[in-house]
């Protein structure tokens, strides 16, 4: 990084750090009392402000990613009896949200081999309640539409296939595989029910709030880019977690909760066509990791692929779907970790 780039980033830095202040004065938070929390893969950056025993969280976020519309699920979520933080105060025109502040306690910090069984059964609770509570398409969400699964299973062949294939994709190549996915989305769509889809749904954004009654335990985080579409996506996203292994008889007892929970589903038609949401989930995150890591240099993303791509095999499996296994056997000649400078 140059001279001169690296006093330009300074320079962001403190008029970034200046409408932080500003936004906490107009608001009577003093900034003195305001620390560094966390970022995320994605550019958001978290700070509390504390004193007193008095505890807010701001949320300094580019517009890009959609401050505004976090607000709006966040408040809809709140008034539907689901635990997403209270909206403190706003402006969306810096990227600056006042959060209420649910603690540290992360699902991933709270987990114990002995509670984990019962705290993922809290996190199914919050998505039973979810879908029980969302039977209508929200104004403020797009559809979760075959497209749009397809374009996310493309991240796969524009990033994870080249760096690990050593060629890009063949028009043809891409032709096949954009064929039969945009044919298994749409099957898969018709065969499940729609709610609202959190879309981010596992543990390192679920919060763990004991003071609370049944489902309202589970604190929901990261929503902003919610869909209207498959109610099984957010329930593989908890058990197919790319960063942690979930025993599979707690996986089957927690689909077992879920398909109780609706006895007017059939919950084998769910399941499999939950598999096929499930497989493109994987492919997306492949996609994603190997960009994070090439492309912003986060090479601890890496470490995930070997499980991503245990889930996908299979989900792929359990989707019975022989024309996208043979595809990956006759395109993937060899599984591998990508090369990162």
């Amino acid at each position: 990084m140059t001279l001169s780039l690296i006093s330009k980033f300074d320079m962001a830095s403190k008029v970034r750090e200046q409408q932080r202040q500003a936004f906490l004065v107009a608001h009577n938070y003093d900034p003195e009392h305001l620390v560094f929390l966390a970022g995320d893969a994605s550019p958001r950056q978290y700070y509390r402000w504390q004193q007193d025993g008095k505890s807010v969280v701001l949320m300094d976020t580019p517009l890009s990613e959609k401050p505004e519309q976090f607000c709006k699920l966040a408040t809809t979520l709140y008034d539907r009896g689901l635990s997403a933080p209270a909206i403190l105060a706003t402006d969306f025109d810096n990227g600056f949200i006042l959060l209420e502040d649910f603690g540290d306690q992360t699902y991933t910090r709270a987990l114990t081999s002995e509670n984990t069984p019962a705290l993922y059964r809290i996190a199914v609770d919050a998505l039973i309640h979810l879908h029980r509570n969302f039977v209508q398409k929200e104004a403020c969400v797009s559809e979760y539409t075959a497209a749009e699964l397809l374009r996310e299973a493309l991240l796969f062949l524009d990033w994870y296939y080249p760096a690990t294939q050593d060629k890009e994709a063949s028009s043809a190549t891409r032709k096949s595989y954009e064929s039969l996915w945009q044919q298994a989305f749409t099957i898969a769509l018709r065969q499940q029910p729609s709610s609202l889809v959190l879309r981010d749904y596992h543990v390192d954004n679920l919060m763990l709030l004991p003071g609370r009654d049944t489902h309202q335990q589970c604190g929901l985080l990261d929503f902003q880019d919610a869909l209207w579409g498959p109610v099984g996506y957010d329930l593989v996203s908890l058990v197919e977690d790319a960063r942690r292994d979930v025993n599979p008889a707690l996986k089957e007892a927690l689909w077992q909760q879920y398909g109780a929970a609706f006895p007017e589903l059939d919950l084998e038609l769910l399941r499999r066509s939950s598999a096929v949401i499930s497989a493109g989930r994987h492919l997306k995150i492949l996609g994603i990791f190997t960009r994070l890591a090439i492309g912003q240099g986060k090479k601890h993303y890496l470490s995930y692929l070997p499980r991503v791509w245990r889930l996908l095999e299979i989900s792929l499996a359990e989707a019975k779907l022989p024309n996208l296994t043979a595809w990956f056997s006759d395109h993937v000649t060899q599984w591998s970790i990508p090369h990162v400078d």
